[in-house]
């Protein structure tokens, strides 16, 4: 596309779009961005707008996309309610690094802070959870403020970046040249590798007798699977998880030992207050991760291979800090490490996760229970995908259980809002995520709560015939706070039991199809129908009220105080 003269503001919009190579956005219309959705209308064969049922559906979505294609989302919104609307995904996306532009109409510029109708300060009340926010008040601005958030979104550690556009720039005329942008005075995205730090990490993975990798989604968002996979195996140290982590290196890999945080497995959760050296890779050392500061992995050495300079020693103080592109610094250290093997103290991982199967697995997977559990739920998904799916889940008792049990053969392939916690994020989330990755099969596991939240968007799946397959893990409850309420409030169970409606005859009023499971036998042949089926599908598990999700940390404990009952 050329370059043109005497165009609009707003049709500079669509055109600045273009040249980042977008075809596909998330949005929802309204006053203040009107003239760029008439833009929308004429360049419909170029870029495929997605009309969501709320603007916190369109934000999601572009998340969802985002995190299955590994491009940058983009949502749109009118001014007022409809940018307040995408603040919490674009609170999800900061914490979460998911690289998205979320463009927003405002009010013409003479009538700022006036009160006008619909007019808010989305870029004071977004400021605190992007990586960039700018409001454009003249038509000439339009290429370069959006070349630069393309720009901000997906370099370094990525995020969300906002683009405010007053009506009266939209409607103005201007020559449009468009540059994309390669670089921004004082921003460094990617740190230089010091050579030194990689020899000083290295000697130090060299001489433990007892080390342990804790990796997290920077792995992912580097594209560093392979290389992070080759240092694994060369360094023949065990490997475990934090939820966004999962599925960089398999399931069923020898050294992945699981998932660390507050439900994850017990070996590498205990086994953290024992290793000699801990080696993490592209991950924050979240609270849920390393539970009480003041005693986590005080015994070992701690490196730690991350590329955004403000996490280091900001939760954990850590000995070998090595800034930089996880990709090119797994390489370099794997150049200089030795090939060895952890016989001994692989067996302690093996040996506390057969307690943990005794203890809780063997329960949550073959219950002598009546009712149907979330665990034994996802097993049969699993099954039944072939490991193949990408998982989206929502955030609650369900999310755990996914993680936990999910075998993942393939990157990308588990989809979560993880540092907010957002429900609602897996409904919107996985229609977006099928549209980033339309070759696999996409499956949302959700409970009856978060469901609820965002419920609208089964419109969106019909009006797009997205074949997105949903999971209704039903217990009744908020099970999360329940199991609190349960565990630390003597069982007072205030404001999470949850009294439902009939979720198949919602699904069927949306045209999709959809039935319910509620004994053990109904469940695989069920589950199959939906993944053999073309189309949307709607499947409703009811399952126990009142069961819990073990392992786990209590809050503020010590990772050696997991609990498995």
């Amino acid at each position: 596309m050329k370059n043109n003269k005497n165009i609009s503001g707003a049709e500079a919009v669509i055109k600045s779009l273009i040249k980042e190579n977008v075809d596909l956005v998330f949005g929802y219309p309204g006053g203040a961005i009107m003239p760029v959705y008439d833009e929308f209308f004429k360049f419909q064969d170029k870029v495929h707008h997605v009309l969501t049922r709320h603007e916190q559906g369109a934000v999601h979505a572009a998340q969802g996309y985002a995190r299955s294609s590994g491009r940058v989302g983009v949502a749109i919104t009118t001014s007022g309610p409809g940018a307040t609307n995408l603040v919490t995904g674009i609170a999800d996306a900061q914490i979460d690094s998911t690289p998205i532009v979320c463009i927003t109409g405002q009010v013409s510029a003479h009538l700022l802070g006036s009160d006008a109708f619909q007019e808010t300060d989305i870029i004071g009340i977004s400021m605190p959870v992007t990586k960039w926010s700018y409001q454009i008040t003249k038509a000439s601005e339009v290429p370069v403020a959006i070349a630069k958030a393309f720009y901000i979104a997906k370099s370094g550690r990525p995020g969300p970046v906002l683009i405010d556009i007053t009506k009266n720039a939209q409607f103005e005329m201007f020559d449009f040249n468009y540059k994309k942008c390669i670089g921004i005075r004082s921003y460094s995205p990617i740190p230089k590798i010091d050579k030194n730090k990689i020899l000083d990490a290295a000697k130090l993975i060299n001489a433990a007798k007892k080390p342990l990798i804790v990796w997290g989604q920077g792995v992912i968002i580097a594209n560093a699977e392979k290389e992070f996979k080759s240092f694994v195996e060369k360094s023949g140290i065990p490997a475990a998880w934090t939820i966004l982590g999962a599925s960089a290196l398999p399931t069923s890999h020898e050294l992945n030992v699981g998932m660390v945080g507050m439900h994850g497995n017990y070996g590498p959760n205990i086994l953290t207050n024992q290793c000699d050296l801990l080696i993490a890779i592209g991950m924050r050392f979240d609270d849920r991760v390393t539970g009480d500061t003041n005693s986590y992995a005080k015994q070992a050495k701690i490196i730690h291979l991350e590329i955004d300079p403000v996490e280091i020693d900001k939760n954990i103080k850590v000995d070998v800090p090595v800034l930089g592109d996880c990709k090119e610094s797994l390489a370099m250290l794997s150049k200089n490490i030795k090939t060895k093997s952890y016989k001994n103290w692989l067996k302690i991982f093996d040996d506390l996760m057969k307690k943990e199967f005794n203890k809780v697995i063997k329960n949550d997977l073959s219950p002598k229970k009546k009712g149907l559990t979330m665990g034994e739920s996802i097993i049969a998904i699993n099954k039944l995908t072939k490991g193949k799916a990408i998982i989206v889940s929502d955030v609650g008792q369900h999310q755990m259980v996914a993680c936990r049990y999910a075998n993942f053969i393939e990157s990308r392939s588990n989809i979560t809002s993880g540092g907010l916690g957002t429900m609602g994020f897996a409904l919107p989330a996985a229609i977006g995520a099928k549209m980033g990755a339309p070759k696999r099969e996409v499956v949302a596991v959700i409970g009856d709560g978060g469901y609820q939240m965002t419920i609208q968007e089964l419109g969106t799946i019909f009006q797009h015939k997205l074949p997105v397959k949903i999971v209704i893990l039903n217990n009744d409850f908020l099970g999360m706070v329940r199991q609190w309420q349960e565990m630390f409030f003597d069982k007072r169970y205030a404001s999470t039991e949850m009294v439902n409606p009939d979720f198949v005859s919602i699904a069927k009023a949306y045209f999709l199809d959809s039935e319910k499971v509620e004994n053990r036998s109904d469940l695989e042949p069920a589950v199959k129908r939906m993944v053999e089926s073309k189309k949307p599908y709607v499947l409703e598990i009811c399952v126990e009220k009142e069961d819990n999700v073990f392992p786990m940390i209590p809050s503020g404990a010590s990772v050696s105080d997991i609990r498995l009952e």
